[in-house]
């Protein structure tokens, strides 16, 4: 298998880890040669529930059997859709209400930037340094690293980089802006957690001079960090919330939600001002309906911050600098870039899944499925720490 993967499908680094994936469930990958891997990152944050939860193949199985796709989106009442933005409305605080359903996380940000600025009238995007929002050319417009983005130019004109947890920075923010897009917890730059109240201040000055604040959270989205969505730590509700990754517990999904009269603006002057024909797809809004309701259901979301405490307490050592994050979206930063590197790679031969982040390279990512047990938890931190204690 892994000869044709190399032959026939389009590559993204030059050495990929190359498991033969046979099947997984749980906590679990198993490969074609009968081993279990256990599995501390879920898809990069996207198997919230592990793989193959039940009520989630349910879900799909009983959709299948009643119809996939129909019609382009936002055409047809489709109860799956339907059902799916009702429920996340009574979740999230006001004004936040009407969802737009896409395919991807980085769909879902180039629509709620050309929401923002079809909303203001306005150009001008400010982003954050080190931020990382997807990789289509408006999402890749707001990275500031130019090494990944010099190839590709030209990109999005008229986007500006502030720092994150800068105050001072906020005064760039003015009357020309349309919005502000922030990942409420930065991701590729190190698991950043904002500070001071730092959210608050961004959106205060958004609605100050009229601008937009977009929080992305389709990586600490859908309980990864103790609260459904993240944003709710941090005192500052947006303008446009972005959600993806965990939301269907590993299909493809994004979706954007703001205002009813905000989205109503991608509606009219252009009429389908964002159109796609597979977003809210029936069969990936049932499973993001089941992923939900579960959520909701159990204890799921407030046991994120007491495993973080299990992992924090077990993963002590001298080459783990620091343990960066909170919940079940937790970064080790090592003592060097060699040894994050080493880590990863010893954990694949002995069984255990890590992986890296985009921009720190001293990172090791742990972002488990959110059902993943206290054993577990306890299995994997022992191979870490006897692999450093080996290096």
């Amino acid at each position: 298998m892994n000869k044709d993967f190399l032959k026939y499908q389009a590559q993204t680094s030059p050495y990929p880890l190359g498991m033969e994936v046979s099947y997984a469930n749980g906590s679990y990958i198993y490969d074609t040669a009968g081993n279990a891997h256990l599995d501390f990152v879920a898809g990069v944050s996207a198997c919230t529930l592990g793989h193959c939860h039940p009520k989630v193949v349910e879900a799909i199985k009983h959709q299948v059997e009643k119809y996939m796709h129909v019609m382009v989106y936002g055409e047809y009442a489709q109860s799956p859709a339907t059902d799916y933005t009702k429920l996340l409305a009574e979740q999230l605080p006001a004004p936040l209400e009407v969802t737009y359903l896409v395919n991807s996380g980085t769909e879902a940000i180039e629509g709620a930037l050309k929401l923002a600025r079809r909303y203001t009238g306005r150009s001008e995007i400010i982003a954050a340094k080190s931020a990382y929002h997807g990789n289509t050319m408006g999402s890749l417009s707001l990275m500031d690293f130019e090494e990944r983005k010099s190839v590709f130019r030209p990109l999005l004109p008229d986007v500006y980089h502030i720092k994150f947890n800068n105050e001072k920075d906020l005064e760039k923010i003015t009357t020309k802006t349309a919005c502000v897009i922030l990942e409420t917890i930065q991701g590729g730059a190190g698991f950043i957690l904002p500070e001071n109240n730092y959210l608050k201040k961004v959106k205060d000055r958004c609605t100050a001079v009229g601008a937009l604040l977009i929080l992305d959270e389709i990586q600490p989205g859908f309980g990864r960090t103790g609260k459904l969505f993240a944003f709710e730590h941090f005192n500052c509700v947006p303008d446009i919330l972005v959600i993806g990754k965990g939301m269907a517990s590993g299909l493809p999904v994004g979706a954007f939600t703001a205002s009813k009269e905000i989205m109503h603006s991608l509606s009219d002057n252009p009429k389908m001002g964002h159109i796609t024909t597979f977003g809210g797809n029936p069969v990936i809004a049932a499973s993001s309906l089941a992923t939900l309701n579960v959520l909701l259901n159990s204890s799921l979301i407030a046991d994120t911050l007491k495993k973080e405490q299990l992992f924090k307490e077990l993963l002590k050592h001298p080459k783990i600098k620091e343990v960066r994050g909170k919940g079940l979206m937790l970064a080790l930063i090592m003592n060097s870039p060699e040894t994050a590197n080493e880590l990863v790679l010893r954990a694949k031969d002995k069984n255990l899944i890590l992986f890296w982040l985009l921009f720190e390279n001293r990172a090791v990512r742990i972002s488990p499925p959110l059902t993943i047990s206290e054993l577990e938890i306890r299995e994997g931190c022992a191979i870490i720490l006897a692999l450093l204690n080996a290096m």
